[in-house]
């Protein structure tokens, strides 16, 4: 029989292809801190789930805008919403689950109580309503400045240049941690600075902070002490108008209070078809028509950074039905009332629309030419990058159809989670310790194979899941932790397959380095249908499953991949290295595959002691004559 080929299987190849691998994980973890060994263990940090760490659960009650009952696709619709709303701010591992047919539970780890809150029942509705009455807030307030509400313009893509300058209102400026609904603050510098000419035939005076005896279109109220409400009462309903009457705005005022000064409950201020009163963030009060306009009809949602006005903007886009709505509303209220705005006051109020998000006014602009282009800027010089980003995440994810009300908010403790933790822990550190002691046992020297495969492994796992923290906001729940756990059966059940076909081929009376290889053609297709079979089961369970269910399948099928990884690129090779070693290929009574144990046909286990060329020799002459 001839000496194996030179040319046989090359294990440093995979064996290099996996170390190259661990060096990329590793880079990838440690970054920028390469030369700072001192911050190594901060990128090495695991995000734990809401069971492990800590957390919020908000339980919130839906219902449909008018107050009817939601249907099961708008409770569907509500939940992806949300998730996508909280994972856009770099959250994961939230989970959303409803309970009967209008509660929906949400749990976010690692958020504080008031942050989750606001973060999950924003129902984020952008409406553009026509401004029927305006009054300035006639207080003083400790920061407040005088500055006007931003421009709502026709982007560049509508080819149309006039702009819709904001009245002046009194705000601060705008907080990045600030949410959209509380203190949207959107302000122009048109009062720090002269007009630009427009391609319209109007002009535009500088906006002013005091009263004037001829308001110009953008400024149509001044900012300060008013002497009372401008624009028309005959357009207001008696009933919105007691509550006109009846509400004090301050500023920064959270809009829970105001709405609960004049009884809006359930949502009341987001009902298209009411009027409505309103505040916005600088105590400023509104009577606003019906919402012509809804945040369903938005479409996108980006901020953008112009560097022809060298400022930060909101780009709002509209679809079909929207573009038409908002033209036709920008249209009628400039034909309306646009010819004596700047001389009169009243008209200068009746001239602006505002943009009211969850009942608060964001910002109240004047129109100095019809917006039919679908696309509408908000923009201004104190507008950060933050901001900007900020309210574009609350827009684009905030579509809603259905609006929430808080029914119980409380923290989760990671008492129990670190129990149930401590618990599986052991269990898997004593399953583990069975697997090494039965293959110590059962397979002797092929042990180091099985317990080298499963660190491995273990070290593959760890930095993958560290990678996924890192880069994707992953969280690791008990759940999670409970499909690394199963690995380890993985792991042991592929090198069992791998292990039988190689002592099979051994009591067929090959030699070991041939009987690896033929041990792997026979076990790598039974190896890769398992692992297939288990990876497709997890991915259907993460489709179909909700909540826990999900970051076991996760984990599951992240192990699954792993192990197919390791018994390429290090069981295999590794066995084909300890092949080529005497302690091995002699075929010693501890390294698991002795001839004479296994019940091997040809007994060259002694024969090699004494002689290894003669025995070679023998066995193929015996082999040739059992086969004639």
């Amino acid at each position: 029989m001839a000496p194996p080929a030179k040319s046989g299987p090359h294990p440093g190849r995979a064996l290099a292809v996996l170390g190259a691998l661990i060096v990329i994980m590793l880079l990838g973890i440690v970054g920028g801190n390469l030369l700072n060994p001192g911050h190594w263990h901060k990128d090495f940090k695991v995000n734990l789930g809401l069971d492990l760490s800590s957390g919020t659960q908000v339980t919130m009650k839906a219902s449909t805008l008018d107050g009817g009952q939601p249907s099961s696709a708008d409770m569907k619709s509500a939940q992806t919403i949300i998730i996508d709303r909280v994972n856009g701010t770099g959250n994961s591992g939230a989970q959303v689950q409803t309970q009967g047919s209008d509660d929906l539970v949400v749990s976010i780890p690692g958020q504080a109580a008031k942050q989750t809150e606001n973060l999950v029942s924003t129902t984020a509705l952008l409406m553009f309503r026509h401004v029927l009455l305006y009054e300035g807030y006639t207080g003083t307030s400790t920061g407040s400045t005088a500055t006007p509400s931003p421009s709502a313009t026709p982007s560049a893509s509508t080819g149309a240049t006039p702009s819709a300058t904001a009245k002046p209102s009194a705000t601060s400026s705008p907080s990045a941690t600030s949410t959209a609904k509380t203190t949207a603050k959107i302000v122009s510098d048109a009062a720090n600075a002269t007009p630009t000419p427009t391609a319209s035939a109007s002009s535009t005076a500088p906006a002013t902070t005091s009263p004037s005896p001829s308001p110009s279109a953008s400024a149509s109220a001044p900012a300060t002490a008013t002497s009372g409400a401008s624009g028309d009462a005959t357009l207001v309903n008696k009933k919105t108008m007691a509550l006109f009457n009846k509400l004090v705005c301050k500023p920064g005022e959270s809009a829970a209070k105001w709405q609960a000064q004049v009884g809006y409950t359930d949502g009341e201020y987001d009902v298209p078809g009411d009027q409505i009163v309103a505040c916005d963030t600088s105590g400023n009060k509104y009577v606003l028509d019906v919402a012509k306009v809804q945040g369903t009809e938005v479409t996108s949602a980006d901020a953008e950074y112009s560097t022809t006005d060298d400022e930060w903007q909101v780009v709002l886009g509209f679809n079909g039905a929207g573009s038409d709505a908002f033209g036709t509303l920008t249209t009628d209220v400039y034909n309306k009332y646009f010819a004596d705005s700047t001389t009169n006051q009243d008209d200068a109020v009746l001239n602006q629309v505002a943009i009211v998000l969850d009942g608060t006014v964001v910002s109240s602009d004047s129109i100095d030419q019809p917006i039919t282009g679908g696309q509408v800027q908000i923009s201004g010089s104190t507008v950060t990058q933050a901001y900007a980003t900020q309210v574009a995440e609350d827009l684009k994810y905030g579509s809603l159809p259905l609006r929430f009300s808080i029914v119980d908010v409380s923290s989760v403790s990671a008492q129990l989670g670190h129990a149930q933790l401590n618990g599986g822990l052991l269990a898997a550190g004593i399953g583990l310790l069975l697997v090494v002691i039965y293959s110590f046992l059962y397979y002797r020297g092929l042990s180091l194979v099985s317990i080298s495969s499963l660190a491995v492994a273990t070290l593959l796992g760890y930095l993958g899941i560290v990678l996924l923290c890192k880069y994707q906001s992953f969280t690791l729940d008990l759940t999670g932790i409970a499909g690394l756990i199963v690995a380890i059966g993985i792991t042991a059940d592929s090198f069992v397959v791998f292990f039988e076909r190689l002592r099979d081929e051994v009591r067929e009376g090959k030699q070991l380095r041939p009987a690896v290889e033929a041990g792997w053609r026979r076990a790598r297709r039974t190896i890769l249908v398992s692992d297939t079979v288990t990876f497709l089961a997890a991915l259907l369970l993460y489709y179909f499953s909700i909540g826990d269910v999900k970051g076991f399948a996760f984990t599951l099928g992240l192990t699954t991949i792993i192990d197919v990884l390791v018994v390429f690129t290090f069981t295999k090779p590794l066995l084909t290295l300890f092949a080529r070693t005497k302690f091995y290929s002699n075929g010693n009574r501890w390294s698991g595959l002795d001839p004479a144990r296994l019940g091997a046909r040809t007994p060259w286990r002694s024969s090699v002691r004494r002689n290894p060329a003669r025995a070679r020799a023998i066995t193929s002459t015996r082999t040739t004559s059992g086969e004639a």
